[in-house]
């Protein structure tokens, strides 16, 4: 989120538009969430500490290359996908081990841990700033690259445990049922030292991919992200923007870093406090609504930020958005987690971030290009309210539609004679015991998820 503070930097020094310099932040986030399937993968199939150790280093070396770069085109490749890379490999499997890690108090952990990337704003955004003045932006970015290889740090101390879940998922157990009876007899003869050809048998490897990635047939995932979509495309242009926006109204250049300090404290306390608040027994079953709400308050923040053209008024709009993108942040995980369950928390999360990846790379551009059309900032920050109020009314209509489908079935079942079981995962399954016209059955049997489950 620093990188917006060097956007005035890299476009005063190379002489480029704001459509052109605002590629870089997209490219980083774009890297940071297209990769982030192979952050989960690593950490699936090696480990969680190895797959963040690496992507300090990448993270670290993108940034101390930025440093030397002479054109944008180097700043897109260093800094944009390199850097981004690095953090796709660190976050993902971060986010996933809070999921391992804790249960009766998921949403508060989550919001505790994802406050880090609060904390660091508050504290760096006037610390880079600080550095861009005393040692220019290639001595900030320089420095910033030492700064980042304590994700190394932080990847050592991923201590790994393993769920009951995932040793009932491990390949070993699936080789009885799902390799070839002369292939069984050649893996028992094996030693004891060759644990990985066993693993990665072709057609072990094939089941365990599909059982990794089988929640993307889900109705409820399937309209989670085409939600994602519409929020990630509304909330990245805000920070590259918001302190060049500043600027244009007047501003200084430390009250516009100011401004992104106060965005990240308050996006700390939006963290934590609306992470406890969701586990109170009160919310925790309305976990997506607060989600909805919270997603919804900042498009509405979004669609008021044209008005405001004094520092007086940014404050509490830093406030405001900040603490809602705290909030909706915090829950993304558990919500996630509520739709695919927690054995495929890892995996869901990659693909949720994978999701951001198009909006990332295609809304700072777009909102620039707006920019040097229009002469203004008011239809870039339209754009971004609006995206984020129809990803919350969708998911809105979403969760209304389930409803109203579940008491309906609830209601036919009654009339048929028919037992209802609800599975942790939300499929309902239907023992018949009353005579049912075929097209009630039919109708069943498609809520299941399964037809194999009667």
């Amino acid at each position: 989120r620093c990188i917006s503070i060097f956007f005035v930097e890299f476009q005063a020094y190379f002489g480029q538009d704001y459509a052109r310099t605002a590629w870089i932040h997209s490219i980083v986030d774009c890297a940071t969430m297209l990769c982030a399937p192979l952050g989960s993968l690593i950490s699936n199939h090696v480990s969680c500490q190895v797959g963040i150790m690496l992507g300090g280093l990448l993270a670290s070396t993108g940034l101390i290359l930025s440093s030397f770069a002479t054109s944008l085109e180097h700043l897109y490749l260093s800094l944009g996908v390199l850097t981004g890379l690095g953090f796709a490999l660190c976050y993902s499997p971060a986010i996933a081990m809070v999921g391992k890690y804790f249960n009766k108090k998921k949403a508060l952990a989550y919001g505790i841990a994802m406050s880090g990337s609060g904390i660091g704003t508050f504290i760096l955004a006037p610390v880079v700033q600080l550095l861009i003045e005393q040692f220019s932006w290639r001595g900030a970015l320089l420095i910033l690259g030492g700064f980042v290889l304590n994700l190394c740090v932080c990847g050592a101390l991923m201590r790994p445990i393993a769920l009951k879940e995932d040793r009932k998922t491990a390949p070993e157990s699936l080789e009885q049922d799902y390799v070839p009876e002369a292939q069984k007899q050649g893996l028992k003869q094996m030693s004891i030292c060759s644990p990985l050809i066993k693993a990665w048998s072709h057609e072990c490897l094939c089941y365990c991919s599909w059982k990794e990635y089988d929640f993307l047939l889900m109705p409820g995932f399937m309209v989670l992200a085409v939600s994602v979509l519409f929020m990630a495309y509304g909330c990245s242009p805000l920070f590259v923007y918001l302190v060049p926006y500043a600027l244009s109204v007047g501003v200084s250049h430390h009250q516009a870093a100011f401004l992104m300090s106060i965005l990240g404290v308050i996006d700390i306390i939006g963290n934590i406090t609306f992470g406890w608040l969701t586990d109170r027994r009160c919310l925790k079953k309305h976990r997506h609504f607060c989600y909805l709400f919270a997603v919804g308050m900042d498009g509405l923040c979004c669609l008021f930020l044209p008005v405001l053209r004094n520092f007086p008024l940014l404050v509490p709009f830093s406030f405001t958005f900040g603490y809602f993108d705290g909030a909706y942040v915090t829950l993304i995980p558990v919500v996630t987690a509520d739709v695919v369950g927690t054995s495929s928390l890892s995996s869901a999360l990659g693909v949720v971030c994978f999701l951001h990846a198009i909006p990332y790379l295609v809304s700072p551009p777009v909102a620039g290009w707006l920019v040097d059309t229009t002469g203004s900032y008011t239809a870039s920050f339209l754009l971004c309210g609006f995206s984020m109020i129809f990803s919350s009314t969708l998911l809105c209509f979403a969760r209304l539609a389930k409803k109203i489908k579940r008491t309906h079935l609830w209601s036919l079942t009654n009339d048929t004679g028919t037992k209802q079981h609800i599975w942790t995962n939300g499929a309902i399954a239907y023992s018949v015991t009353a005579e049912l016209d075929q097209k009630d059955v039919e109708f069943l049997a498609a809520d299941t998820n399964s037809y194999s489950n009667r």
